[in-house]
């Protein structure tokens, strides 16, 4: 189906939960993969964010984690993984054998810098990113840059990419360690310090949990009340007003409203307990940051060592500037999975179907529409 004008058909940007699940469908749908689509993926490895994730992070912490489309056929299943090793190297285990047994053939590392638009397609420009992952300064000098030319455009990068700190006045003032959700590791790294942990999900408390024993003290602060739910695991399809207010800011073109603030978090075992014990209480978000702390609401100051942001991502748009799809609201309007700016781009992964089971139902839905696209050239 590859127009001799063009080097591909498709090209889809990430190979996480959302890319996988497109690309799934595009070759159960005809196309073949390495030659009809190509998928370029940013990581060094596979899994998607998860690859990045911190290692004390496994698979029942979090949001659960749902099968890609086709799993089943290698016997594989995230609700029977392990729940002992890292949540990072089930996911990007299980995700290598997917790519395998279906020859998805992804090209990484491939990190995507700029798409422009042509007459009926686009240009990919994309270079190793491998320096970008923690390769060296003569990494980064011997970065090369290459293109190829696609009929359609799938975007499923999603948000890792983006991390959103929010500003609060002397933020730069600080003179202690300051952390997004993207950059912690490990506990041990804090030991001994007081630290201010900011956020209102799941995130945030698996940090609280994290450090409890090993922190001097932590301070949790959040910009709302938490609503804890009764549910263990949060389906976040079951949140019919989440997924609603995802798709009408979608379809708005307005920047997309947080996830959790809508949902709630899970009151898993595991948070119950912390619950029980009074870990979890947080406090009203600080007014400012000051060199040695944060200052609450009614004048105190409560000095920190670290600050650790758990505030979420913003979704990761910015090799798509070229094509002007944002609008002056802040977001870039998507109806069904499609730009209504360009309807020969796709979002997988975007708005209400940023969840994992969301992202598949996405998959299928847009290879579909993958494909009438293509038809529709002739």
């Amino acid at each position: 189906m590859t127009d001799p004008a063009f080097d591909t058909s498709v090209v889809v940007v990430g190979a996480g939960q959302a890319g996988l699940s497109v690309a799934y469908y595009l070759r159960r749908l005809g196309l073949d993969p390495g030659n009809d689509f190509v998928i370029l993926d940013r990581g060094p490895s596979t899994g998607g964010a998860w690859q990045f994730r911190w290692e004390a992070l496994r698979l029942g912490y979090a949001h659960r984690v749902n099968d890609l489309p086709g799993m089943a056929e290698l016997d594989l299943s995230f609700d029977t993984a392990d729940r002992h090793a890292p949540a990072k190297d089930v996911v990007a285990d299980y995700y290598a054998q997917y790519e395998q047994h279906f020859g998805l053939q992804v090209v990484r590392p491939a990190n995507v810098t700029r798409v422009e638009g042509l007459m009926d397609g686009f240009t990919v420009t994309f270079d190793d990113s491998s320096a970008r992952h923690g390769g060296s300064a003569a990494a980064t000098a011997g970065l090369t840059t290459q293109r190829v030319t696609t009929r359609v455009l799938v975007n499923a990068t999603g948000t890792w990419g983006a991390p959103f700190i929010p500003w609060y006045p002397g933020l730069d003032s600080f003179r202690g360690r300051m952390v997004h959700t993207s950059e912690y590791r490990d506990a041990s790294e804090f030991a001994g310090m007081r630290v201010a942990i900011v956020g209102g999900g799941t995130s945030a408390i698996g940090f609280l949990m994290e450090l409890e024993k090993v922190a001097a003290e932590t301070t949790w602060f959040s910009r709302r009340p938490i609503e804890f739910l009764e549910e263990q695991e949060l389906n976040i399809e079951s949140g019919s007003s989440s997924v609603r207010q995802q798709d009408e800011a979608a379809r708005q073109g307005r920047a997309l409203p947080s996830i959790v603030s809508t949902t709630g978090v899970p009151r898993s075992r595991r948070i119950q307990a912390a619950i029980d014990r009074g870990l979890l209480l947080a406090q009203p978000m600080f007014t400012r940051v000051t060199p040695n702390g944060v200052v609450l609401p009614d004048g105190r100051e409560v000095e920190v060592d670290a600050i650790i942001w758990a505030t979420g991502f913003r979704p990761e748009l910015r090799h798509l500037a070229p094509l002007k799809l944002r609008e002056k609201s802040g977001g870039i309007t998507v109806g069904q999975g499609a730009s209504w700016r360009n309807s020969r781009v796709f979002f997988a992964g975007y708005g209400p179907a940023a969840s994992t089971i969301g992202a598949n139902r996405a998959g299928r839905t847009i290879a579909r529409q993958v494909i009438a696209t293509l038809s529709s050239f002739g």
